[in-house]
């Protein structure tokens, strides 16, 4: 078993060798422009493309032209939301989000305030659920967009999306889903989930970092966007910029080989989830934060009461890589904002540790982290005067 044990899956994964070998000849003797249609180079990367377009359409349910290649799931959720609210402008300027979603969502949204939209920030409960009941109830006339995510990444909660979906296509309202920590884990399909828009990203699911896409629903609605980046008009307009062949060929490959191996990938890691969660909870004072809501397969959150969570982190990050939260917000000290939005305290919220297990976690590392770190929060909490005064009862 090799040290340091990665469990930092939520935030990025290792290319998995296959997706790798996929890549290689688009760097090295295919490596042409996909928009050059004058010569083989050309035609190979368009072919290659074109492909990958297919594979990763065929994960979600959707057709080729749908798919829309951006750098990566955040530019696509910029395109997305930035693209109705200019594009259908003229229908209204109402967007509902929800208070737990990832940053490329939530400042997105922001932004979009200052430029005069109105945004209806809903809220969770204690398992990071919205209310189907309240989301309904906040739609208007004026609403263009329902930005409701399918499975929180630092949680794993997933949200009831059959349900909005169904009651977006009711009202008329587009529905966009960030779908980046679910695609690949569970079986996710547009069409079944009334989803009109889509992000994700190859490397959360074993493919290349940088490049990620964007599911655009062509009928029943057909949704139209705004460019957000103007160029040479690639991606129908969508998203200009020189394609990203070698990833784009391996974000392919990536979704092929999830499609092929879910079915027995998933229960694998639920079974591993299982065991490291009921390893930690056998700390006292430890709290499973989303326990009870249907969630990811891989997706761990757990708060250690009476240490402090990054403390604790340093304590053994040569040996075990993990979070405290969203990859994304990890430079922050402040408590991650998906934990008290769903109402708990500052203290466990600093205190929580999210892993992420993955293809390439065995049993033995899970055996190792449960052994790990609580000898860790033994050893800190013998040194802890709030460990010290919570056991005194005060």
């Amino acid at each position: 078993m090799k040290l340091p044990i990665y469990l930092d899956n939520n935030a990025t994964t290792a290319v998995d060798p296959r997706v790798l070998e996929t890549m290689l000849p688009y760097f090295t003797t295919q490596y042409g422009n996909a928009a050059s249609r004058s010569h083989p180079f050309g035609w190979v990367a368009e072919e290659a493309v074109d492909y990958a377009r297919e594979q990763v359409a065929q994960l979600i349910g959707a057709v080729k032209q749908e798919i829309v290649f951006t750098s990566g799931a955040t530019e696509a959720a910029n395109l997305a939301i930035k693209g109705v609210y200019e594009m259908y402008a003229g229908s209204g300027n109402h967007i509902i989000t929800c208070v737990t979603e990832h940053k490329a969502v939530v400042d997105t949204c922001r932004h979009l305030e200052k430029k005069g939209a109105q945004v209806t920030w809903l809220p969770v409960n204690e398992q990071g659920l919205i209310s189907i009941e309240a989301l309904e109830a906040a739609i208007t006339p004026q609403t263009i967009l329902i930005a409701i995510m399918y499975a929180n990444n630092e949680t794993g909660v997933i949200q009831p999306v059959k349900e909005i979906g169904r009651i977006a296509k009711k009202h008329n309202v587009i529905y966009c889903c960030d779908a980046t920590q679910a695609v690949g884990k569970i079986p996710v399909n547009v069409l079944e989930d009334d989803i009109d828009l889509m992000m994700f990203s190859a490397h959360k699911i074993y493919g290349p970092k940088g490049v990620g896409a964007l599911y655009v629903r062509r009928k029943s609605p057909r949704v139209r966007l705004a460019a957000q980046i103007d160029g040479g008009g690639h991606e129908r307009g969508m998203r200009s910029g020189t394609l990203n062949v070698p990833g784009i060929a391996g974000f392919g490959k990536a979704c092929e080989l999830c499609g092929e191996e879910m079915r027995t990938e998933g229960p694998r890691l639920a079974v591993l989830r299982d065991k490291l969660e009921l390893g930690l909870l056998q700390l006292e004072a430890s709290r499973l934060n989303g326990g009870g809501a249907p969630r990811l397969p891989h997706t761990v959150n757990i708060s250690l009461n009476y240490l402090e969570g990054q403390t604790l982190i340093m304590g053994f990050a040569k040996k075990i890589a993990l979070s405290s939260g969203s990859a994304c917000t990890s430079a922050s000290m402040e408590p991650s904002y998906v934990l008290k939005a769903m109402g708990i305290d500052d203290m466990l919220a600093r205190n929580a540790l999210r892993m992420g297990v993955g293809r390439f976690t065995t049993p033995e590392e899970i055996d190792f982290t449960i052994d790990t770190i609580t000898r860790a929060v033994i050893a800190m909490r013998e040194i802890s005067p709030a460990w010290e005064a919570y056991k005194q009862g005060q």
